[in-house]
């Protein structure tokens, strides 16, 4: 998962080694705070991704990560299975139109937004949580499904 960076000027978009090597990229996604224009959370990063991966990979259902060129210009994505997320659209930003990323730290990022901070980069988890805006829960631990097993076929 991305980790998300946020100083008084800048967000930047932390790719692990991994995530750098299936979006083709070497360095970070940085963005300029007066670029973003709008921040949404969505339920499922799929239903806004548009154009073909140019470069990125992409497995559908699976994974898409890297840049996606499409009519409307070029989007960069990191969504891992059908998990929440956030879309963030941009304006002006050199690179990408919107940058569309599964994390369960999207409510953060919103608030964190929203509060000025010093020029030092922060996690917006950790600026949510100082300021009291919310509430960061721990994980829930996923229940355990076993599958049935499969009768053997009689003789």
């Amino acid at each position: 998962m991305v980790t998300l960076l946020l100083d008084s000027t800048q967000l930047e978009i932390v790719l692990s080694g991994a995530e750098k090597a299936m979006a083709f990229r070497k360095s970070n996604v940085v963005i300029e705070r007066s670029t973003i224009t709008k921040v949404q959370l969505t339920d499922d990063g799929w239903t806004w991704l548009r154009g073909v991966p140019s470069p990125g990979t992409r497995i559908p259902g699976v994974v898409a990560m890297g840049t996606w060129k499409s009519a409307g210009g070029a989007d960069f994505a990191i969504i891992r299975r059908h998990r929440p997320g956030a879309v963030i659209d941009l304006d002006g930003h050199d690179e990408f139109q919107r940058i569309v990323l599964t994390t369960r730290h999207g409510l953060a990022l919103v608030q964190a937004l929203q509060v000025d901070l010093a020029a030092e980069p922060v996690d917006v988890v950790e600026i949510a949580a100082e300021t009291g805006t919310i509430d960061i829960p721990a994980p829930a631990a996923k229940p355990r499904t076993r599958k049935a097993p499969t009768p053997a076929p009689a003789v």
